[in-house]
């Protein structure tokens, strides 16, 4: 299992409201708990151990949009840590573009998360007046996907 997989599933472990999280891929098993007061927090692989070092500095977030340099309108967020997709397969034909008119309903992304496409759909009927994340990028819960107005 690769760095950036592990690095996925810790996140997704630190924001949700689990404690821990147990994941066997073929013969590679991994598991990951939340540390308590201070423990390092630790992965268990078939023939290792790894701890998770202490983050010597302040982690920073990718940088997200201002709140004041988004569009006015409603903003679609993002339901879940994963990878963000404006298309249904590499090539084909974007779900959604600005000043493109949507209905309550309507696909807009998909976010993959843990090898499963979501489609993320719109709550409002509308025009896109804002794409905030680049396609392929990472998201964040709560992070600004779409401006709708």
């Amino acid at each position: 299992m690769d760095l950036r997989k592990l690095k996925k599933l810790i996140d997704l472990v630190e924001a949700s409201g689990i404690a821990e999280l147990e994941i066997t891929e073929g013969e590679e098993k991994v598991r990951i708990a939340k540390s308590i007061a201070g423990a390092p927090m630790m992965m268990h692989a078939p023939q290792q151990m790894m701890h998770a070092p202490a983050p010597a500095a302040p982690v920073v977030a990718p940088a997200a949009p201002a709140e004041d340099a988004i569009p006015e309108g409603h903003v679609v967020r993002s339901p879940m840590v994963g990878t963000f997709y404006r298309a249904p397969a590499p090539g084909a034909k974007n779900f959604a573009e600005v000043g493109q008119s949507v209905s309550a309903g309507d696909t807009l992304c998909l976010i993959e998360a843990m090898k499963l496409l979501n489609e993320i759909e719109t709550d409002v009927a509308g025009v896109i007046k804002a794409i905030l994340v680049e396609n392929g990028q990472p998201v964040e819960y709560g992070e600004p996907l779409f401006v709708i107005a």
